[in-house]
């Protein structure tokens, strides 16, 4: 199996303290990252209902205060995973023993990262933050550089392998993997998307999979998804304040993305993980929680979506490599998909076209792009495929593979 190196997130580890607490949602990898690449002395893991495993032996609460306790007094690396599960009178105990050793603390929860390390918590100030996400999109197609030679399919399996549990699926079926992915997600993503909401201690209503399933329909501000919800008899108005608390709990706990549109006071939203937002479009389209969906039916959905996800990841992957903030310019006769700023200042435009372009379209990408006063950009799937544009640099993964490196 082939080992994904997060090279970013090993970066920010350096700048952790002592007592570090590691969150963000389920299925990202953070468990996987703390053992393999990381050095510890002991490995603490509790379950669900509060046991408590050394390496894969259980042990009780109280052996595990008093092994907890020595180690950090004694200077070693200890591992907490899943420590949201443990009694609150454990955190008294830790605020007692101050920073010593080198504690780590892995939690799937936001909620317990705020409470933690908020106001009122007896271990405000003790802990350092780490939060985990999807992969970083500089650190997946560096990863995958050397194992797929095709460049277009190194973005678009790059999209979808951010999430680490679909690898195992990627190693299986190879040159197949986009075709297989609609059909290996049915059970896995609503199973995720329950742990999520059980571990923030919520209740997945209807509401929220309203909400989701109208964001992956391309409903994209909170008038329009409102609308939406009012037409399914979910909310009793047309009113966008009725769903606010929905989009902002959906943001905070790492399902939502929320998009400025620049120079207005305007949002957009989209799933943060294109897998969800695959899955939540196959199921506001046809249904696929509750009967099958046919070969062609899929085919026709990832025809177009994935074009949607490769602009979504270089948006988020031009961010990083500029260090700048990603937002979408729309304008009443034109939008440009990628517009990065510093404060209020327009930075970076781009355009993701990731389809053979025709000179008519070439030349509308010109007229655009060119309204700005800034860096512009268009990415393609091959750079020597595209004519060169008047004012614009254009770019494939090669370009960018060669910019991450340097």
């Amino acid at each position: 199996m082939i080992r994904l190196i997060r090279f970013s997130d090993m970066g920010r580890w350096k700048r952790t303290g002592k007592w570090t607490l590691v969150y963000g949602r389920r299925k990202t990898g953070k468990t996987f990252f703390i053992k393999n690449f990381l050095h510890w002395d002991r490995y603490f893991f509790v379950g669900r209902s509060g046991e408590v495993f050394d390496n894969d032996e259980r042990i009780s609460y109280d052996v595990f205060l008093r092994e907890i306790t020595n180690s950090l007094k004694n200077g070693r690396k200890i591992v907490v995973d899943e420590i949201q599960r443990l009694p609150e009178e454990f955190f008294d105990r830790l605020h007692s023993l101050g920073i010593t050793g080198r504690l780590i603390a892995i939690s799937s929860t936001l909620w317990l990262a705020r409470k933690l390390i908020g106001e009122r918590s007896p271990l405000l100030g003790l802990f350092s933050e780490f939060e985990m996400g999807l992969m970083d999109e500089r650190d997946i197609v560096r990863n995958l550089s050397s194992h797929i030679r095709d460049r277009k399919k190194l973005v678009e399996f790059s999209v979808y392998l951010r999430e680490p549990w679909l690898v195992p699926l990627w190693e299986s079926t190879q040159e197949n993997f986009i075709d297989s992915i609609p059909s290996n997600i049915r059970i896995t993503v609503p199973a995720l998307i329950g742990e999520i909401f059980s571990e923030e201690r919520r209740e997945l209503t209807s509401i929220y999979e309203g909400v989701l399933k109208s964001v992956a329909d391309g409903k994209r501000i909170s008038g329009e998804i409102a609308n939406s919800l009012f037409a399914l008899h979910l909310i009793p108005t047309q009113n966008p304040s009725l769903i606010h608390p929905y989009l902002k709990i959906l943001k905070e706990i790492g399902i939502l993305e929320k998009v400025k549109i620049w120079g207005k006071n305007r949002y957009q939203y989209y799933l943060s993980s294109p897998v969800m937002d695959l899955f939540f479009y196959l199921d506001a389209k046809y249904g696929i929680t509750e009967r099958g969906v046919s070969e062609e039916q899929m085919k026709e959905v990832m025809r177009r979506k994935l074009p949607l996800h490769v602009e979504q990841f270089f948006g988020d992957l031009l961010s990083k490599v500029f260090g700048l903030w990603k937002e979408r310019i729309v304008e009443k006769d034109y939008e440009v998909d990628i517009a990065l700023t510093d404060f209020r200042k327009l930075k970076v435009v781009s355009e993701v076209k990731w389809k053979e372009l025709r000179e008519a379209e070439l030349k509308r990408i010109e007229n655009v792009l060119n309204r700005f006063d800034c860096k512009r950009i268009l990415i393609v799937p091959r750079r020597d495929a595209v004519r060169d544009l008047e004012g614009i640099e254009v770019w494939d993964i090669n370009t960018i593979l060669n910019k991450i490196s340097s």
